[in-house]
């Protein structure tokens, strides 16, 4: 296939961490395939790439290019921190359709460019406005919800909960009285789900709310897609996964992406090629080979989550009580309006045990034999790489659909505990020597070592190729 004859997908990711990750693993699977690949960044996250990946590794692969578009907001004052998740879904809502089309249009423009036409786009759920440049190109395009399945599956009944008259919620004391312990009747595939499970924009009083009104809509525009990707397999979320085809015309699982994009033939320089925002400190690996295996437990909240200074001391007199070896991420925008302090005590009485870095190869702790729990923040990257190293977690979701990936690693996959949000250090401690030693953390040890097998039974490649044959190249 001549380079000029070869389907070209522009593939572009909401502007946050977490939908960079599983985006940039699909376009390595996709280039692994034959494909063109254009990928998409704002200029603010593109700079970023290139200060903690280099710029030699992103301007030199082959049929593999980056672009940016502006992303409609002020420059933040910290360069190295991930911008406000609402204010980043209007700004690119109202204003990144009309740069994206002129970005499309030079792509396809033959008298400057040698790359072939652009053939499909591969756009973030909440990205939705790159509909309305698909239609124009009259070219199929697919939208990415970078959430698990149960996730979607619960913005997408958003709307069922407002007409039934669960949301937006009466009264402020809602929040406090105990109203979010109400079971959700109305979500067949989720029986047994509370409102405080369903993801967690929906906590509020105004009919006007922003982020309900913006999922409502993008849920619904979904249904003019092309398809519905996820980043899942059937095997983990298979009733949730039949529910949503009924709502939409093609749905397909396709993960976990990165257990594929580590098996993928011809990697060739794209394995050169990471996603972090951050720079990544490999020296935390070589400490964890110094542990005994299943010794330690790693923390990690995430790339978004951010905590109180009174959650960070109890989380580090819990870890500190529990005597438990431990591998700590703390970013530098980890504590809101602070940067992180942690007491001097707890340093002297952890030394030895403890190490803390500011970012690290998640992946690859997860994976090293010595890691053997996981406190986390449950974003759904977090919770599917952890599924499919077989390690069980202790969750403490922050927002968005982290509350029902929570609900479901607890009640669903038995890998889970959650953790109250009030976050008291004697729990801390208590869960954490659970997940470490006791019966019930070897049972969920052991659902963690199945779902691991099935993670691994990869049937989401014949889902990537029928996407690939039945959409991508359909012209």
């Amino acid at each position: 296939m001549g380079s000029m004859n070869k389907p070209h997908a522009v593939c572009i990711p909401f502007p946050a961490q977490g939908h960079i990750n599983p985006m940039l693993k699909l376009a390595k699977i996709l280039h692994s395939k034959g494909f063109h690949i254009t990928f998409v960044n704002t200029d603010f996250n593109h700079q970023r790439l290139l200060k903690s990946q280099g710029s030699a590794t992103l301007t030199h692969l082959p049929s593999f290019k980056f672009e940016t578009i502006p992303d409609g907001l002020p420059p933040p004052e910290n360069l190295d921190a991930t911008q406000d998740i609402p204010s980043l879904c209007k700004s690119t809502s109202e204003t990144a359709l009309e740069p994206f089309k002129k970005l499309l249009f030079k792509l396809n423009d033959t008298t400057t460019t040698t790359t072939p036409p652009v053939s499909c786009i591969i756009s973030d759920g909440a990205m939705s406005f790159t509909l309305d440049a698909a239609n124009e190109l009259g070219i199929p395009e697919v939208l990415f919800w970078t959430t698990s399945a149960c996730g979607f599956l619960a913005y997408v009944h958003y709307n069922t909960l407002r007409q039934k008259g669960y949301i937006p919620l009466k009264d402020s004391a809602d929040l406090t009285n105990g109203y979010l312990d109400t079971l959700v009747d109305c979500i067949p595939s989720m029986k047994g789900t509370r409102l405080k499970d369903m993801p967690s924009f929906l906590r509020s009083t105004d009919p006007d709310e922003f982020m309900v009104n913006f999922i409502i809509r993008e849920t619904t525009r979904a249904k003019q897609a092309s398809a519905i990707i996820l980043n899942t397999f059937e095997d983990l979320e298979y009733d949730v996964l039949k529910e949503l085809s009924s709502i939409y015309p093609r749905v397909y699982s396709i993960g976990p992406l990165h257990t594929l994009a580590n098996n993928m033939e011809n990697k060739g320089t794209l394995e050169l090629l990471g996603s972090s925002l951050w720079k990544e400190e490999a020296e935390c690996l070589e400490w964890l080979d110094s542990k005994e295996t299943n010794s330690v437990v790693y923390v990690n909240f995430g790339s978004i989550a951010v905590m109180t200074p009174e959650h960070l001391v109890e989380f580090s007199w819990g870890l500190a009580n529990s005597n438990r070896t431990f591998l700590w991420v703390i970013r530098p925008d980890l504590v809101s309006g602070d940067s992180p302090v942690l007491p001097p005590e707890f340093l002297d009485a952890t030394s030895g045990r403890g190490l803390l870095a500011s970012w690290c190869p998640q992946e690859k702790v997860l994976n090293h034999p010595s890691v053997g729990g996981f406190l986390t923040h449950s974003g759904w990257n977090s919770t599917l790489e952890s599924i499919s190293s077989g390690v069980p977690m202790i969750c403490w979701p922050f927002f968005a659909e982290q509350q029902t990936n929570c609900w479901y690693s607890c009640n669903r996959w038995g890998v889970g505990m959650e953790i109250d949000s009030a976050v008291d250090r004697k729990q801390v401690e208590k869960l954490v020597n659970i997940l470490m030693d006791e019966e019930k953390g070897k049972g969920m040890k052991e659902m963690s070592r199945v779902w691991k097998e099935k993670a691994e039974s990869m049937s989401s490649w014949s889902n990537i190729d029928n996407l690939i044959k039945e959409v991508l190249l359909r012209s």
